[in-house]
């Protein structure tokens, strides 16, 4: 496979734990369906609760298309904003696999650290209630949606302590 901007032979490489594709000129990263989500998960594991579906709610969607060429499918390649970022990652919609250019995996990084705290803040029943069913549910595997249980859960906890520190001295005073 080749390189969607320089068209250079594509290298492989373990990325945080997952074998991608990637440009030894321009240092983009090709990653096949669900990669990102397992690569994101093992860079940070407070982070894999918080997952962005790109292709969920389409109507929600800014896709254009642009001239990369998709370099599994040779399809064209969509560009659209990683959830509600100003992050442009290129999608395809046959294999559904992502291309990122040079820092955007850091940056998407960054952006889901700043989300996950706005909304482990802000709506943290919601999100612990919605990660308790996904356990069930899925769209992941029972083992990975009760780690994103666990980890919001644990998001929880840190967050009634320094908010609530009187009231989490005496339980823990408590006896047991």
């Amino acid at each position: 496979m080749t390189c969607p901007v320089c068209k250079t032979e594509f290298k492989r490489v373990i990325f945080y734990g997952v074998e991608v594709d990637y440009c030894p000129q321009c240092l983009g990263l090709w990653f096949e369906e669900d990669e990102l989500r397992e690569a994101k998960d093992e860079k940070d594991k407070n982070l894999n609760w918080l997952d962005i579906e790109l292709w969920q709610d389409k109507k929600k969607l800014k896709i254009s298309k642009n001239k990369r060429i998709c370099p599994a499918c040779s399809v064209p390649l969509y560009s659209v904003n990683y959830g509600n970022s100003n992050i442009e990652v290129d999608i395809c919609n046959v294999c559904r696999g992502i291309w990122l250019d040079r820092g955007e995996f850091r940056k998407i990084i960054e952006y889901l650290k700043t989300k996950g705290k706005e909304e482990i803040l802000r709506n943290y029943f919601k999100n612990l209630i919605e990660e308790g069913i996904e356990v069930f549910t899925g769209p992941e595997t029972f083992r990975e949606e009760l780690a994103d249980f666990l980890t919001v859960l644990k998001l929880l906890n840190y967050k009634f302590v320094t908010q609530h520190p009187t009231i989490s001295r005496v339980i823990s005073i408590l006896p047991k």
